[in-house]
């Protein structure tokens, strides 16, 4: 399957959202959809779906996620109760500040990047906490895929051809991705048999990841490639239950989002911050205009500038939404242009995301991760596994830093999801989007397009994005500020943000990053609308 063109190249008829009335899927890939859709339409509920999907991601999307990564999950139920679910796992027991003395960074590849994986496990709390099938039948569509090989899309060859020495290095990881030495040609069949087997143990036993067989296998591996796990550490990282999410208000709406390790606190500051100031000269339509860009990326630089100083997954998260003195003083610095220099975000998609929306009202927003792309590299000896470069990506070694690599603290994560609803509950959003540290950024432009702007989920995901570079990647900080915008924006607005002081670079009509997936329900009418982006190869499936 080749990308879409942007938006602009369709006729207005085209891009409009997909509807249903008993229940909605969104992704970044058919496969993944269509599995939803059919889970929904045989009975299964919107948690049903989102586990199915999720097992289907990490055979359609392999460099973006996968069983050796993260998961985490917001949960609407009929009720209005909201739940989180968030999976990431921690570093070796022997990664001590101490053990990496002398590097500014972690390796970025290999052993010696890798955090025990999270999704796994949070899965199964999910499972546990709301699915009315065995994961046995729910992950069997991916057993099935797996072993058959999935045809390969051109997201797909071309995340394995730009990594194409890196995964030749380890000789399972090359096996199941290369051929002769290259990308696989677009519709090449994927068949990863041992992947296969993996994923029908978990479904029988997802504990063998932490405490098991393919505990086991991982520890060794990694142990003999030179990373200090102890197992501890690992069969620790297997524990997770619901928890309370992050709630906040905007445009007189209920946002929640994941709470820490996530960066969704951030999300919540930068919706905090803007609330009123973008309908300030009406609601003009779709692109914005310089001004509310402006806003937008100001808020998302104070964001980063707060979460670098002060964040950690082991110490309460900065909040300026809370305090009043402290969201005076970031509107003041967004007014005067007196902006923070960057403490060193690259909008990768190396992450995917889904949404699941039953008939009940009952929805699943869920984001998978291997962090940068097909992670670490490192598959673990037969079992088709590969494994996450999460500490690599999040943990610092900046002495007494709050996010300094230690052992048993979660470094910090760029995923988050969220939700909106109504003072009665009633869901009314759900999305996310994968990208690095463009996800808090692009999350809050996406619930500014709905509620400030009115825009349908379509509208809302292809609507020209941007996003302030860097942010808090271990890898960029340092970097030199920029505000990277699509050409879409247009030539007055791309000018009028150079004249309030922003470094604009032009990255291309849809080369924003990410993917972003929308579901939404209109409650006068009882139907349910979907928007998946242009961007990447996704549907959106209404049932």
């Amino acid at each position: 399957m080749t990308a879409l063109a942007p938006p602009s190249a369709f006729p207005s008829s085209v891009r409009v959202p997909a509807l249903g009335a008993d229940g909605m899927v969104t992704s970044s890939h058919p496969a993944i959809s269509r599995t939803g859709a059919e889970v929904l339409a045989t009975g299964g509920n919107a948690v049903d779906a989102a586990l199915a999907m999720a097992a289907v991601a990490w055979l359609a999307l392999p460099g973006q996620c996968g069983v050796g990564g993260d998961m985490f999950a917001l949960v609407h139920e009929p009720g209005g109760q909201v739940e989180a679910f968030c999976g990431s796992g921690f570093g070796p027991d022997g990664g001590t500040p101490d053990r990496y003395a002398g590097a500014a960074l972690l390796p970025r590849y290999g052993p010696l990047s890798v955090a025990a994986p999270g999704a796994v496990a949070a899965l199964t709390a999910l499972h546990a906490a709301g699915a009315t099938r065995p994961l046995t039948e729910l992950w069997e569509p991916a057993v099935r895929m797996a072993t058959g090989g999935l045809p390969c899309t051109a997201r797909t060859r071309d995340d394995i051809d730009r990594h194409r020495e890196r995964l030749a290095a380890n000789p399972e990881t090359a096996a199941a991705l290369l051929r002769d030495g290259r990308a696989p040609a677009v519709g090449t069949r994927l068949a990863q048999p041992e992947l296969a087997r993996s994923i029908a143990a978990l479904a029988r036993d997802p504990d063998a990841l932490y405490t098991g067989t393919l505990a086991e296998r991982a520890v060794e591996a990694l142990a003999a490639g030179g990373a200090p796990f102890s197992g501890a550490e690992w069969a620790a990282s297997g524990h997770v239950v619901g928890e309370a999410p992050l709630r906040g208000r905007y445009a007189g709406r209920n946002v929640y989002q994941t709470p820490l390790p996530t960066p969704g606190w951030m999300v919540v500051d930068q919706l905090a911050v803007c609330d009123g100031e973008l309908r300030a000269g009406g609601t003009a339509p779709l692109p914005l205009g310089a001004e509310a860009v402006h806003w937008l990326a100001g808020a998302a630089r104070i964001a980063f500038d707060d979460r670098y100083d002060r964040a950690g997954s082991d110490r309460p998260a900065p909040d300026r939404a809370g305090s009043p003195e402290a969201l005076a003083e970031a509107r003041e610095r967004i007014r005067a242009r007196d902006l923070p220099m960057p403490a060193g975000a690259r909008p990768d998609g190396d992450t995917t995301s889904m949404v699941a929306v039953d008939g009940d009202g009952r929805a699943v927003g869920l984001i998978v991760s291997l962090a940068f792309t097909f992670g670490s590299g490192t598959t673990v000896p037969g079992t088709g596994i590969v494994l996450n470069n999460r500490l690599a990506r999040g943990a610092y070694l900046v002495p007494g830093h709050p996010n300094e690599v230690r052992p048993r603290r979660r470094p910090l994560h760029t995923l988050n999801t969220w939700l909106v609803t109504d003072d009665d509950g009633r869901l009314l959003h759900v999305g996310n989007t994968p990208g690095g540290d463009g996800q808090v950024q692009w999350n809050v432009q996406l619930i500014s397009h709905l509620l400030d702007q009115d825009a349908d989920p379509q509208d809302a995901v292809d609507a020209p994005r941007f996003s302030v570079f860097p942010g808090s990647d271990a890898g960029d900080l340092g970097s030199a500020a920029e505000l990277r915008c699509e050409d879409r924006l247009g030539p007055e607005v791309l000018a009028g943000l150079a004249e309030r002081g922003h470094h604009v670079v032009r990255v291309g009509d849809g080369g924003g990053g990410g993917s972003a997936q929308i579901v939404s329900v209109d409650h006068r009418t009882g139907c349910l609308a979907g928007g998946s982006d242009f961007r990447q190869e996704g549907v959106a499936l209404g049932v």
